[in-house]
């Protein structure tokens, strides 16, 4: 039992080696840096706990802001419609002049953009609190509270307008006849049926 060692070995002497130099300057560069801003923290530790306080109650009332403005909104688009006598009967005759008379110039493309725009107005000043400045007309024609005839009219025209703009393709005579009728199946027989 002799090959069987019980006592401990002696320790190993550790030979401390002193750090390459680049490091001891690296660490000296960065405690010149960061010195002082320790300092300033240390020094400065309650006002900066009172800052990130006010920091903290700003982003809670933003964020109850935001909510109360989404929540205010979606209350808004629930509201029950706008009354149909909203539009003046000169001014969709108006318009629908205004719009005829750039078709018949074979501007079918400006014509209907006019029916879109006109229509736009006609909703915002029925409903202003329906509309933002960022408001798209396929937000528009979801409006839950837009009545079904003026949502399937206004659909109608934002479709054609859509067809122009972004597939780039230019407007015909039938584009124009949809959106000219969808608009003035709306507006005039709303108006008759407000008398």
């Amino acid at each position: 039992m002799r090959d069987i060692q019980y006592a401990p070995l002696p320790p190993n002497p550790v030979q401390k080696s002193d750090p390459p130099e680049w490091l001891v300057k690296l660490v000296r560069f960065l405690v010149d840096l960061f010195e002082p801003i320790g300092k300033w923290l240390g020094a400065g530790w309650n006002g900066i706990e009172i800052l990130l306080a006010l920091l903290a109650g700003l982003g809670v009332l933003w964020i109850a802001w935001t909510m109360l403005q989404r929540w205010r909104l979606n209350r808004a688009l629930a509201a029950p419609a706008a009354p149909a006598t909203v539009i003046d009967r000169a001014a969709a005759l108006a318009l629908l002049e205004d719009a005829d008379a750039l078709a018949a110039q074979g501007r079918f493309d400006e014509a209907v953009h006019l029916l879109l725009q006109r229509s736009i107005h006609h909703i915002a000043a029925a409903r202003p609190d329906w509309l933002s400045p960022s408001s798209t007309a396929r937000e528009i024609g979801l409006i839950p509270g837009l009545p079904a005839a003026a949502r399937q009219a206004f659909t109608q025209i934002a479709r054609e307008v859509e067809r122009s703009l972004y597939a780039l393709r230019a407007l015909a005579a039938d584009d124009w006849h949809r959106a000219r009728e969808a608009y003035a199946a709306f507006a005039l027989q709303n108006l008759a049926s407000a008398r």
